[in-house]
């Protein structure tokens, strides 16, 4: 009697398994019974998104031009050219350079630069620096001028954006702004600056080849000055060398060192002049494709994609909320049972 009894304790009840089971179906009940939760939730999300990004949420226009770099022979490439027939290698930057303008926009050096740049807003007036534009609300007495130039150019480079075309090796910089006429102003300082930044750059390296160069043609000179000499004192030592074979070997030999010291002199002396010319040259190093437009409208103020945001995340709170609901009244209904059972 007993051995029956402990096995009818170890054997499963499937009623008690069905009611601890939960489906699907179950689930969707519970839902339909609280669909004024699912329903109200989501009602709530909307309504308040689309009044927040109608009249609370600050505006962003977006104002973007694409530029690349500019190409083409310079005066460096072409001395480069012609030094390279005598063997010799000049420090010049190749004109195919490719400039790694991502970094270059994203740099603190170019961001600083622009923080001195003047423009005029409707919020903080005319002919304000952009320091004081993005710093408007600190106070340069509480905070420090070295603690708000950092938060400037932080600010500064989160609104800027460079996406590259690998293809066609043309860049797109997207600036937002709170004001239509500021983001297209702000865009065309950044090219103006960028710009400016690589002129600096290419007439440091110039002038860098240019002292090379300088200094390649004092000691090239000595060299030809010294074997010219040699061969000079070689023909008045040796007036008659027809039946000499070896003093016509050595005159050879001491005519062509004058001769090919006389071309690098030569070479030497035009790349001076060209790297002269480069130097004094202003040539735009950032080609610019198609400028900044000042934007019409603002690029926050999609409410479709606004809306439906909101309304999935309502619904999916509306549905938890819906489910915790039915939890806790079902949870009470069974600790009334399991009371009444005990008395």
């Amino acid at each position: 009697m007993s051995d029956k009894s402990s096995q009818s304790s170890i054997i499963p009840n499937p009623y008690f398994q069905d009611e601890e089971s939960i489906s699907i179906v179950d689930i969707l009940l519970v839902i339909a019974r609280q669909i004024k939760v699912v329903l109200i939730i989501p009602t709530i999300f909307c309504t308040i998104t689309i009044i927040y990004v109608q009249y609370f949420a600050i505006p962003v226009y977006q104002s973007s031009a694409k530029i690349t770099s500019s190409s083409g022979g310079s005066s460096a490439s072409q001395a480069q050219g012609l030094a390279a027939q005598f063997g010799i290698s000049l420090p010049f930057g190749q004109s195919e350079q490719k400039w790694v303008y991502p970094e270059i926009i994203k740099s603190r050096i170019l961001a600083r630069a622009m923080l001195e740049r003047k423009f005029d807003t409707n919020e903080f007036g005319s002919n304000r620096t952009l320091l004081e534009i993005l710093t408007g609300g600190l106070n340069q007495t509480i905070s420090g001028l070295d603690t708000l130039e950092i938060y400037a150019i932080n600010s500064l480079l989160d609104i800027i954006k460079v996406s590259e075309d690998f293809q066609t090796g043309i860049y797109t910089i997207t600036l937002s702004a709170s004001e239509p006429k500021f983001a297209s102003d702000l865009t065309s300082a950044l090219i103006e600056e960028l710009d400016t930044h690589q002129r600096k750059y290419n007439k440091a390296k110039t002038s860098e080849g240019r002292q090379f160069v300088e200094e390649r043609i004092i000691d090239t000179e000595k060299e030809l000055q010294a074997t010219e000499e040699a061969l000079r004192a070689f023909r008045v030592r040796n007036r008659r060398i027809e039946n000499s074979p070896s003093l016509q070997l050595e005159q050879q030999r001491l005519t062509r060192e004058v001769a090919v010291l006389t071309g690098v002199f030569t070479t030497l002396k035009q790349q001076l002049e060209l790297a002269k010319i480069e130097e004094i040259e202003q040539v735009s190093v950032v080609q610019v494709l198609d400028y900044p437009k000042i934007p019409l409208v603002r690029s926050n103020n999609n409410k479709v994609l606004a809306l439906l945001s909101a309304g999935i995340i309502g619904i999916i709170i509306g549905i938890g909320l819906g489910l915790l609901r039915s939890f806790f009244s079902y949870a009470d209904i069974d600790e009334r049972k399991k009371f009444r059972k005990i008395n």
